[in-house]
């Protein structure tokens, strides 16, 4: 009986495939029947793949004192990332892989890394405001090279504030020359090729990490 039934069911759907191929609106259908779900489907696998975008932060242009960067350093609602590097203080949220919670740099969030990238370490940090006045005239010169990449990949936020310095008020007028500073310092930093010679040799025979 059973062989009964499964002869029954072969010869319905087969005699279904020959009503469609027998004529040639059904074949149409079939055919726009399949191009849909295959959009369908399509639009669906594209939906779940697709990278989310984050929304952009708010511009940020203002002077720290060290502990209000600390507040930012990616564990906050927004997840903004501040670093200061020779008394500057930068934006490098968008680099939150690097400098975030878990990254191989998150130790730098929220802090001035200055010292650390300048001894080439991660743990180096000073309590309260660091001057830096103990190191010596390379590793100085080690920090500006790394305050000049910061400033060519990051957003230069303000001044790392100096203990009873007053804050700036900056004004759009005061972020355009700002921002027009920030130009002349970047072309500076291209238009010296024995800094970037060295710069160059520094990396091929240190560990230290790059402005990621």
């Amino acid at each position: 009986m059973a062989e009964a039934i499964s002869d029954d069911r072969g010869g319905i759907l087969l005699n279904i495939f020959y009503e469609i191929i027998g004529s040639p609106l059904n074949l149409l259908l079939v055919g726009v029947i399949t191009i849909l779900v295959y959009t369908i489907f399509k639009r669906r696998q594209q939906h779940y793949l697709e990278p989310v975008k984050e929304p952009e932060l708010p511009k940020l242009k203002k002077d720290f004192t060290n502990e209000e960067l600390k507040k930012y350093d990616g564990t906050g609602p927004d997840g903004r990332i501040l670093i200061a590097v020779d008394g500057k203080v930068f934006d490098v949220t968008r680099g939150k892989n690097f400098y975030g919670p878990g990254g191989a740099y998150s130790a730098f969030a929220g802090k001035d890394a200055s010292r650390g990238l300048a001894t080439f370490s991660v743990s180096v940090e000073k309590e309260g405001y660091d001057d830096l006045s103990d190191l010596d005239p390379r590793q100085m010169e080690e920090v500006r090279e790394w305050a000049i990449q910061f400033h060519e990949k990051y957003i230069y936020v303000g001044k790392l504030l100096k203990p009873g310095e007053a804050a700036t008020n900056y004004s759009d007028e005061e972020e355009e020359k700002e921002n027009v500073g920030q130009d002349s310092t970047n072309q500076a930093g291209d238009n010296k090729p024995d800094k970037t010679s060295s710069s160059d040799n520094k990396e091929q025979n240190t560990d230290k990490p790059k402005a990621e």
